[in-house]
């Protein structure tokens, strides 16, 4: 999941502040990238024909359209008559669920934009074009359509090419008249309080519902994609990946879309979070409320980064002590050092020259939320932040992290910096700030600054961030046992006093 070159002179969004990119007038401009519609599709074939029929009256030119039905059913899918010039079916050869099927469509597309529709969702006919006209502008926007539940009765009863004639002459909302008609209720909830996700911040991923979504190919390939693991949940895990790889979430009310049918998932809305928390807290940090204190993640909350080398042993494990000791649980540590270097090969114990590196390496080479590596690795980092310490001086209280954490998240930030009495500085970067900055800096324009624009940025002094010096802030040690026994009553008076003030 590395970097890409960026995309020269596309326009800069803040944070998730959409209403600066300006799209063109539907009906009024030339298209130029290539859409690729996939459709995941499972015993589809009620519905499908009527989707298809309408992809087939699109306003979208033909020749820069195709959709991809992923046949993830145990027989195999029959295209009908009514359908785009270019449509295909692909097998889904290996495992199954949606998020597998579209994985699948998605890396046998051609297009250089990926839109996913479910083989139950009618399309009114600028639906691909508005999708489109965004990612012409930025290539790492994601569009969500709009779509309503209806009772796919009135579709039913038409032939496809009657279908495609409705959706041609802009009648499918009549076929729906008198219906009561259903909104996505929660992503529109969502909508209501950030100002249709204007103030929505780094999380504006919360409402990606990918069955009308559409984002660039390169960008879904750079996100990692579908997690084909999940049989739930998959789109909101997708919209996190694609929000730390630097997206722009903007819903458009015009590409507007029918589901075939009323929502039965939310109907069990209890039943399905239940499901689909502990998986969603496993694989997407930034859905931290779905978290709980004290346990370990899969892809950690924070990343702490320390270049070990130069600096003494136990300053070392005084400042990562002081770490891990940290109320925020949710976090890994990554120390750079020379570890390649140690050897098994006869020498004087005390005296030779990497004993401080492998002090510090016996320390933590069991240590499940440790890693240790020679070099930090070019891939984006997994975790929703990293925070960077300029050496072993200087260690987090602690709160100190937690509360720099819930500052970042409340400011919509994307760096902070923390001054220390030495003249070296902490660093605090939101991965997916830096990942967007990436994104649309220059050749050679300091990353800083471009995040500084599109984010956010504040400089505080140590004592204020709640950094003091490594010795003072070290985690106490466990109480000593041992010696003679004691009664019962004593035994409490003795652990009251070692553990009563913690």
């Amino acid at each position: 999941m590395g970097g890409r070159a960026p995309h020269q002179g596309q326009p800069r969004v803040r944070r998730n502040e959409w209403q600066t990119l300006v799209p063109p007038a539907l009906d009024a401009w030339e298209p130029t990238l290539a859409v690729s519609v996939v459709i995941p599709a499972y015993d589809a074939q009620r519905l499908l024909p009527a989707v298809l029929a309408g992809l087939a009256a699109q306003t979208y030119p033909a020749h820069l359209l195709e959709v991809v039905v992923a046949d993830d059913g145990p027989g195999g899918l029959t295209l009908p008559e009514v359908r785009p010039e270019r449509t295909r079916v692909v097998h889904v050869e290996e495992g199954w669920g949606r998020a597998n099927a579209c994985h699948t469509g998605a890396l046998a597309a051609d297009g250089d934009v990926l839109h996913w529709l479910d083989a139950d969702m009618l399309a009114e006919r600028h639906e691909v074009e508005a999708q489109a006209r965004w990612h012409h502008l930025v290539d790492h926007v994601v569009v969500l359509g709009d779509k309503w539940f209806v009772d796919p009765a009135p579709v039913l009863a038409l032939t496809p090419a009657e279908v495609r004639a409705t959706v041609e002459r802009d009648g499918v909302a009549a076929l729906f008249a008198g219906q009561d008609r259903q909104p996505h209720a929660w992503v529109e909830e969502i909508y209501g309080r950030t100002d249709r996700l204007r103030q929505a911040g780094w999380n504006a991923l919360r409402t990606h519902a990918g069955a009308t979504a559409s984002v660039r190919r390169d960008l879904y390939l750079d996100s990692g994609g579908m997690d084909t693991s999940l049989r739930l949940g998959e789109d909101i895990a997708l919209g996190a990946r694609l929000g730390a790889a630097g997206a722009v979430f903007v819903p458009d009310a015009e590409a507007l879309s029918w589901h075939l049918g009323h929502t039965h998932v939310m109907a069990r809305r209890d039943q399905v979070n239940a499901y689909n928390d502990p998986f969603l807290a496993d694989a997407a940090p930034p859905l931290r409320a779905k978290r709980h204190p004290g346990r370990s993640y899969r892809e950690p909350y924070l990343e702490v980064v320390l270049d070990t080398r130069g600096h003494p042993a136990d300053a070392v494990t005084a400042t990562v002590d002081a770490v891990l000791g940290s109320s925020l649980h949710d976090l890994t540590v990554t120390l750079l050092g020379d570890w390649s270097a140690l050897h098994d090969e006869r020498a004087g114990v005390l005296d030779e020259a990497s004993l401080p590196t492998r002090v510090v390496h016996t320390t933590y080479a069991g240590d499940p939320r440790v890693t240790l590596l020679d070099h930090l690795p070019e891939t984006r980092p997994a975790a929703t932040f990293r925070l960077t310490l300029p050496g072993a001086a200087f260690a987090p209280r602690p709160p100190a992290l937690e509360k720099a954490l819930l500052h970042l998240e409340h400011t919509h930030d994307g760096l902070r910096l923390v001054d220390l009495p030495d003249g070296s500085v902490v660093r605090v970067e939101r991965t997916a700030a830096f990942a967007r900055a990436r994104r649309v800096a220059t050749p050679g324009e300091d990353l800083d600054d471009v995040v500084t624009a599109i984010a956010g940025a504040q400089r505080l002094t140590g004592p204020r961030a709640g950094f003091g010096p490594s010795e003072r802030v070290r985690p106490r040690h466990y109480p000593r046992t041992g010696g003679p026994p004691v009664d019962s009553d004593e035994a409490w008076v003795r652990i009251e006093k070692a553990l009563g003030d913690r």
